[in-house]
């Protein structure tokens, strides 16, 4: 056995609980809160805490098949009390963004769900069915998309018109695992036409943070989402800390293997890492030396890394990060005892 890579340890951040520090919470949706119209268990109870300390909260989604009244009573429904105003939608953004660069009555082929054509019709464009008469092609996620509907905007692409869509999202968490997304029918067209969209609004673009922050004079927001490569680099871009929970679609394996523009501030097993000082992850080239809870070592091994210690399995995965981005490579990874055996098993690695 080698010398010891790193006693990498997860930091405690200093003066209470993580969410102590900010002064607005934008959360993603699906894979943060519920999953599909499930809520995710301990989501209620942490945005009733929130509610209780005064924390102004805002939902940033990339779904484009619901209208931010219908995401609102969705969240109500649920055990989240949310108001229209709270939330910013993809699909609403997309809309204003074609308000700006088109002239109103504009003829736009719209694919998604009845959420986009209602936004599409709210910003004074006009929604067509045929190929030859569309100036716009815009592409949401919808689950009744069919491929007719994208031969007719390949036609129109073709013709010239221009390709908006409304994210890139390759997946959506079900309860059944992910499923696919827009982003897997964008690249499918995308495939198909030889070039990419002329604009992808969605997240990983910081413009649905930025408007969150921007609406309630935020100075210090903290971004929540489940995606290292749409809410994670979308809150980097927007200059934001951002927490990563495990509920969702990015499990500890990608995020190991995460480059630098996709690592998390945070990393916490789900929305009770609020609460909780907050297990940070180091920064490009940091390795600082603070407060600890729980104490990790790893170890090469014949060319794998061994896991030795006690406690939480996500103070386990903040040690592993922090050799595997100082190497710039994650590898297999092994357990020495039952503590490290425990929480690789939760962490579904090794």
């Amino acid at each position: 056995m080698s010398a010891v890579v790193g006693d990498a340890r997860a930091e405690a951040v200093d003066g209470g609980d993580l969410v102590g520090q900010y002064d607005l919470v934008i959360f993603d949706l699906d894979g943060v809160l519920y999953l599909v119209d499930q809520v995710i268990p301990g989501a209620a109870e942490a945005c009733a805490k929130l509610r209780e300390r005064g924390m102004p909260s805002a939902y940033a989604t990339n779904n484009a098949s619901r209208l931010p009244g219908d995401v609102a009573a969705l969240l109500t429904r649920i055990g989240i009390p949310a108001v229209e105003r709270e939330v910013v939608t993809s699909a609403h953004a997309t809309a204003l963004l074609m308000a700006e660069r088109f002239p109103a009555g504009t003829p736009v082929l719209i694919l998604g769900a009845p959420a986009l054509r209602e936004e599409v019709v709210a910003a004074g464009l006009t929604p067509v069915t045929e190929a030859a008469e569309a100036r716009v092609v815009v592409q949401g996620y919808g689950p009744d998309v069919r491929m007719r509907d994208l031969g007719d905007a390949a036609v129109a692409i073709r013709g010239g018109a221009a390709w908006i869509a409304t994210n890139a999202d390759k997946t959506l968490p079900s309860p059944r695992g992910p499923l696919p997304g827009n982003g897997s029918l964008v690249v499918a067209l995308a495939t198909a036409l030889g070039r990419q969209p002329d604009t992808i609004v969605g997240k990983p673009d910081p413009g649905l943070f930025l408007e969150a922050a921007r609406e309630r004079g935020a100075r210090r927001a903290l971004v929540v989402g489940d995606r290292l490569d749409t809410d994670i680099e979308g809150a980097n871009r927007a200059g934001m800390d951002s927490l990563l929970v495990l509920t969702g679609v990015s499990d500890a394996a990608e995020l190991l293997g995460a480059p630098a523009e996709r690592r998390p501030t945070f990393v916490a097993e789900d929305l009770g890492g609020l609460f909780e000082p907050g297990v940070a992850l180091p920064r490009a080239g940091e390795t600082p030396d603070v407060p600890l809870r729980g104490q990790w070592q790893v170890t090469e091994r014949e060319g794998r890394w061994e896991l030795a210690g006690d406690g939480r399995p996500v103070d386990a995965l903040a040690a592993l990060c922090r050799v595997a981005w100082a190497e710039s490579e994650a590898r297999a990874v092994v357990a020495d005892g039952d503590g490290a055996q425990a929480a690789l098993k939760w962490l579904k690695l090794g």
